[in-house]
This record gives C-alpha cells, structure tokens and sequence, in this order.
C-alpha cells in the first residue's frame, strides 16, 4: 500500500529536518507518495497567498499532511499557519506526549505525560478589534460543542491507551462563564469512563505542580492558551521543544507537525536536530496504521540518543543532520532483541 501525505516543509530549517525524517521514513520500507507544497511567506511569494488553493486541495484529498515550522511574525504580518490550518480543516484536538529519550539529563526521568489540548476556540480565536485608540478588546470563545469534543477526545485515548487518569485544568476561580462552560463539558462526559480518574486543577497551580512533581499528571486537557503554554513548559521537563512531537487531528484530516520554531539563524547549516519532526511522523505512521515501521524507528531513536555518538549539536553531539539521519537508518537495519513496546 501506498499511502499519500501532503508534505509541507516550511521555512527556516524545515525544509533540512523534513528532508531528514523523509529519508528515515522511506527507508523503513513504508511506501510512501508526497505532496509538497509551501506556506507562509514563501507560498505567498509564488502564489500570493499564505496557505495556496493548492495545499488545501493536497490534505482534503490526501487527509495526512506532515509539517516542518513556518516563520509567524511578530506583533502583525499575516496569521500563524499553524493556527489557520487548525481552523481551516477542524483540526480540533492537539496531541503532545511527552517522554524521555535516552541520554539527555533532565530532573525527572521516565517522564510519561500526555497533552490533549482544544485546538479551535478560546482567545486563539483570534476575535480583535481596537475599542478606541490605545485600547484593544480580545474575545474568549468558548463553545459546548468544542468542549464536549475534545473531552471525548481525551477520555476515548485514556481508555484506549490504558491511562488512568485525566485532570482538567482551568481558571474557572476568576472566568467563570468560559473556563466553568469548559469544566461542566468535562465533567459530563468524565462521567462516561467511570475507570478513569478524573480531577481539576486550576492552570496555575498546574505549572507549580508540574515543576515540583510531574508525575502526579498522566493526561492534561486544556482548553487552547493554557494548553499552549503547558505543553511547551513539559516540553522543557524532557529536553525542549526540539525533542517532543506533535499531532493535530479532526474528524476528516490530521497534520502532524514539529512544535518548535523554524530558527532562521541555523537555518541551511546542516546543524539542526530532527528529532521533533520523526517523532511527529512516528504518530503520523501509527495513525496510517503502519506500527510496525514505527516501532522501528522509536527503537532506533533510542539507539542512537543511548550511544551518543552521532546527535546533533543541541543535544551534546558533533554530527549534522544528515549524519543524525542516516545514523538512525543505520540503526533501523541493525538486528536487536525485541523489546516491549513503549510510547512515542
């Protein structure tokens, strides 16, 4: 079987750690067809827009894309791609898990958390307009709908995965009508999956708790900026954001994606980390029903973090990101005992 993805590279180093996991991809015997296509500034410097007719049609037909970072400027320029194509294809639920790799010292090993995070509403909708000058009004959306939805989302992986426990976390103390719609949806549908634990906790306290004692937490559901903001704080609890993977899905399409930025500086030196981007297309390839591969490739992360010898600048190594890729190749044809499987 081949399986059809649309393939956005992006800009800044994108282009270098999506040739990277293309590599590793192929070389697991997977067949894969790509669509590339640009977004952001270099789309709309050869089709005068910012997310091309072209790319959209790509994941309607394809509904897998695969996504390097994108440059969202800053304080004006055009909107986050990231965030456009979220809303564009309902991609309503944000999937983050967060797991150690080998090697890399952090204060809280064989960390295992989940971040299930509404992609959709909250103040990333995006509804601004200046009242008078020097004042500006930003609306909170908040809906029952998307409430409900990525509930259901959270608690359907819990009992799938075999978690045992989900917190939601909110500012209800202070937002009563928004983040209270947002823990009444929860607690209706916690209701649903009697076998999971479910507890609150105000998004605050939260990173306290997380900082002090992560392993308390085993799934967080956040409505949108909070999930934002705590993800990347986990995110530093295992390495950073070159380290963890992402996925956004729907009901139609997912797009799953590197979650850190697209570091202009670095950017065609052949020195930047893939990490995040494979781990991404590792969720891409379970999703495609493809575990197997994706098993492969996880082992052979963990080969290559454990032995050192070939990671990349950022994570303590010498090698580029061509070395690090074809390291984990070489790693993938490697015979090795079998080992019990592990998260992403």
């Amino acid at each position: 079987m081949t399986h059809k993805v649309t393939l956005i590279p992006g800009d800044g180093i994108g282009p270098e750690v999506i040739q990277a996991t293309v590599r590793i991809l192929e070389a697991t015997g997977v067949k894969f067809e790509w669509e590339s296509f640009a977004a952001g500034s270099d789309a709309f410097a050869k089709y005068h827009e910012y997310i091309p007719k072209e790319l959209t049609e790509s994941i309607e037909r394809t509904r897998v894309g695969l996504k390097g970072p994108v440059t969202t400027p800053i304080g004006g320029g055009f909107s986050s791609i990231n965030v456009e194509l979220r809303k564009r294809f309902e991609l309503f639920a944000n999937f983050r898990p967060i797991r150690n790799l080998p090697h890399i010292p952090t204060r809280y090993p064989d960390l295992d958390l989940v971040i299930v995070r509404e992609n959709t509403e909250g103040l990333y909708s995006g509804i601004e307009h200046e009242v008078i000058p020097g004042v500006v009004e930003s609306l909170k959306i908040i809906t029952e709908k998307a409430s409900t939805r990525i509930s259901r989302f959270a608690f359907e992986h819990a009992r799938k995965a075999r978690r045992k426990k989900i917190h939601c976390i909110h500012k209800a103390n202070i937002m009563k009508l928004s983040d209270g719609l947002f823990l009444q949806c929860s607690r209706k549908v916690s209701k649903e999956y009697p076998e999971i634990i479910y507890g609150e906790h105000i998004v605050d306290n939260t990173c306290m708790q997380l900082v002090m004692n992560p392993y308390q937490y085993d799934i967080l559901l956040l409505e949108n900026l909070y999930g934002d903001i705590v993800s990347d704080l986990c995110a530093g609890l295992v390495g950073g954001l070159g380290l963890v993977p992402g996925a956004n899905f729907g009901h139609e399409c997912a797009i799953f994606e590197a979650v850190h930025g697209s570091a202009p500086d670095i950017a065609g030196k052949n020195i930047a980390n893939p990490t995040a981007v494979l781990r991404s297309a590792l969720l891409m390839l379970r999703h495609l029903g493809e575990a197997e591969a994706a098993w492969k490739i996880r082992n052979a992360i963990d080969d290559v973090y454990r032995d050192r010898a070939k990671l990349t600048r950022d994570v303590g190594g010498n090698s580029g990101t061509s070395e690090f890729a074809d390291a984990i190749i070489a790693a993938m044809e490697t015979p090795r005992q079998p080992v019990a499987p592990m998260p992403v």
